[in-house]
């Protein structure tokens, strides 16, 4: 009644001064408000998780545990192999060893939560928890894309100045390279992750997929979520399609490079040298294109789970075998440290 008073008060003020404009602008302003005041902000996050069915996460729990556990070994055990052998102490195998490493958190940052939520009926995240997923998931992811331009990078000098090889790509470029590739991907998912998970989030809160992914954290808030979306386009842009376009660029010129060795087996040896390279950027900007470039459906949804899947979960677990079963160097290097091993425990 008390309510119902005021408004009769300024409805009368409204029509004797004339201030019709005004007076809706109060009212409005006074319904929004109290419609705030209605919704409670979202503290937790309902994720449906890859699938629903019993039976099938019985399937899926030890097959995704084998892949990880599998993920962990060869991408620690190349690490621990390159630091070992000198021979291997190379610009390229430096590198090959900061992508293990890159690969280690990305999957880290989403598996064991997806593991552990085949056994949960509601898969619920906490608001700061699905932050901190989604930041360590999409920094590391980032990171990725500009260390594989980077790769790209040191094939290219290799292939097309390989009598300065050593002079442009010292450890201490290396490193500074390596630094700049995880400064570009914090700061830019920085950039990114505060402002999005500053939003009004009032319900609802399920997501529909198996992690955090942004885009539809996004898509359930309450407020004005434009200038996110801007800063999701533009680091996309930036550093995704960004590294994307310098990597061609370097295999345009890597192939230019081929072209003018006149030996067959030379151009055949520089082909291989960065064969392995240019398999790992296709899967990974493949199946990355796939998701986020494909029209949003109720049809593309399971798809876009399992191509989510393909790059989250097996491309970390491909790569150090794609970079170990082609190459002789890494071959010879573990035969070299379990010959080693076996001496010294004679």
């Amino acid at each position: 009644m008390a309510e119902l008073s005021n408004t009769t008060e300024m409805v009368d003020w409204g029509v004797k001064d004339g201030n019709i404009g005004s007076l809706i602008r109060q009212m409005s302003e006074s319904i929004s408000k109290e419609g705030y005041r209605n919704h409670t902000s979202v503290t937790m996050f309902v994720l449906l998780g890859l699938t629903s069915e019993k039976d099938l996460q019985l399937i899926l729990f030890p097959l995704f545990l084998v892949i990880y556990l599998v993920t962990l070994i060869s991408n620690l055990g190349l690490i621990i192999l390159i630091r070992m052998d000198s021979h291997l102490h190379t610009p390229m195998y430096f590198f090959l060893s900061c992508l293990s490493f890159i690969d280690i958190c990305y999957t880290t940052s989403v598996s064991p939560r997806m593991l552990s939520d085949f056994f949960k009926d509601r898969k619920m995240i906490s608001f700061v928890s699905c932050a901190t997923q989604y930041y360590m998931f999409a920094s590391m992811g980032l990171s990725e894309c500009c260390l594989l331009a980077t790769m790209a990078y040191d094939r290219y000098v290799a292939i097309g100045n390989p009598l300065q090889y050593s002079a442009i790509m010292n450890p201490n470029v290396c490193c500074k390279m390596v630094t700049a590739v995880l400064g570009s991907g914090f700061l830019s998912c920085l950039a990114e992750t505060v402002p999005c998970f500053n939003l009004y989030y009032c319900g609802p809160n399920i997501v529909r997929h198996f992690f955090c992914e942004l885009p539809q954290i996004v898509s359930l808030s309450c407020s004005n979520a434009f200038f996110c979306q801007v800063m999701i386009f533009l680091v996309a842009l930036l550093f995704g399609f960004g590294s994307m376009l310098f990597t061609l660029l370097s295999y345009i010129f890597i192939a230019v490079s081929i072209l003018k060795i006149s030996s067959a087996r030379g151009s055949l040896k520089a082909f291989n040298t960065c064969a392995s390279h240019l398999a790992v950027v296709t899967l990974f900007y493949g199946t990355c294109l796939s998701v986020y470039l494909s029209p949003s459906s109720n049809h593309s949804k399971s798809k876009d789970k399992f191509l989510s899947v393909f790059y989250i979960n097996v491309i970390p677990m491909l790569n150090p075998l794609i970079y170990s079963l082609r190459n002789k160097e890494i071959k010879e290097a573990l035969k070299r440290v379990m010959k080693r091993a076996r001496f010294l425990s004679q």
